[in-house]
């Protein structure tokens, strides 16, 4: 089979204005700190009085003594942010680090967690907005958005049908729970984007390996309801069967990371970094774990950035590249999955990947337009 190397040409990652920590949130509801076992995030991730039944639980352990379960700091939207404008933001950094215009950009795909509107996702509002003249669409896979964009850009580069993709990710926890709901202590909002084409010989996506995941299809909900002005609301709910989160994890995870190494024609030992998505702060010691690799071969951003749904996966490969942590020419395994939605681990040689400017430098910088065309993101 011929191959052709594609994947990721530029990448970019945008966080709103607000950044939220433990201490704020003592300071604000200390009487629901007080509480806080009673409450869904305990129940998320509780034994119930069990002894630990497998790796997740060994990992998780730690961590039932605090409130938080391991989340430091979280970012969340402002009143005058929103899912489109960290979209806009993030596509805008990631089309001038690949030095493209969006004339440049054939198809844009779009995964937003959840989009600003019921019924309808935010491929087209945001190709409006930048002025694309190309196709755009919606994909949904949850948290494994990230990895199963990127295998169906790929794909579609390497097809012929497509020169340049524009891969934009989402997550918008903050509007979907309320303040006092303690689900909101682990969750955060932000933005990612990435332009996928054609790479030096060798380089870009080698394998994939997909599965769904319908074992987590009742793990959390979403009620629609009504806010004080009588506008449709969405809210996320914890399921009926949140033990399915620990009773999977292992199988999907060496059902996807062993299925793509070995379509890769590698083994284990060959992968250089490993990139895991973290809704918890113990997946990647569960990971490693798991897999039997070494620690210093992943990176772990929950402390900073708590559970940032599929925008993590993008999160993780920006800041390994920003450290060092991954060249161009290495062997990179990415992983993520979430709950009615799919597991996914792509293989694939590192290229010359450009960044766009530094989130954590950034952060306070809004669009406070959608309709501005000539937007200064940095």
């Amino acid at each position: 089979m011929e191959y052709f190397p594609v994947g990721i040409r530029s990448l970019a990652l945008t966080l709103p204005s607000i950044r939220r920590t433990n201490e704020d949130i003592l300071h604000k509801y200390p009487q629901l700190i007080a509480q806080s076992e009673e409450k869904g995030l305990a129940k998320l991730f509780s034994l119930a009085g069990n002894p630990p039944s497998n790796e997740f639980d060994m990992e998780m352990l730690p961590y039932l003594s605090d409130p938080f379960r391991g989340a430091v700091e979280r970012w969340v939207l402002s009143s005058d942010e929103s899912s489109l404008i960290l979209e806009y933001r993030a596509a805008v950094n990631a089309l001038n680090a690949a030095q493209l215009a969006p004339e440049d950009i054939e198809l844009m795909i779009v995964a937003s967690v959840w989009p600003e509107q019921i019924g309808f996702g935010n491929a087209a509002f945001l190709a409006r907005q930048l002025g694309l003249q190309g196709a755009a669409w919606n994909l949904d896979a949850t948290c494994a958005s990230t990895p199963v964009a990127l295998q169906t850009a790929c794909a579609l580069v390497r097809a012929g049908e497509y020169k340049n993709v524009l891969v934009v990710i989402s997550c918008s926890y903050s509007r979907f729970l309320e303040e006092t709901d303690t689900l909101s202590w682990f969750v955060s909002d932000g933005a990612g984007a990435f332009v996928v084409g054609s790479l030096e010989s060798n380089q870009g996506i080698l394998s994939t390996k997909t599965i769904h995941a319908g074992l987590l299809c009742e793990v959390m909900s979403a009620d629609i309801g009504k806010d004080e002005q009588g506008n449709p609301q969405v809210r996320m709910r914890m399921g009926k069967n949140s033990k399915a989160l620990r009773e999977t994890a292992t199988e999907y995870l060496l059902t996807c990371c062993k299925g793509a190494i070995s379509s890769a024609g590698l083994t284990l030992e060959q992968i250089d970094f490993f990139l895991f998505n973290t809704p918890t702060a113990w997946v990647t010691n569960f990971c490693t774990r798991v897999l039997g690799i070494n620690p210093e071969r992943t990176i772990n951003l929950y402390p900073k950035y708590a559970n940032l749904g599929p925008v993590i996966t993008i999160a993780n490969l920006y800041h390994a590249t920003q450290l060092g942590k991954i060249n161009e020419n290495d062997l990179v395994l990415i992983y993520g999955s979430g709950a009615a939605g799919a597991a996914s681990a792509s293989v694939m040689r590192w290229g010359k990947a450009m960044l766009g400017c530094d989130p954590l430098k950034s952060s306070d910088l809004v669009i406070k337009s959608p309709e501005n065309k000539n937007p200064t993101p940095c």
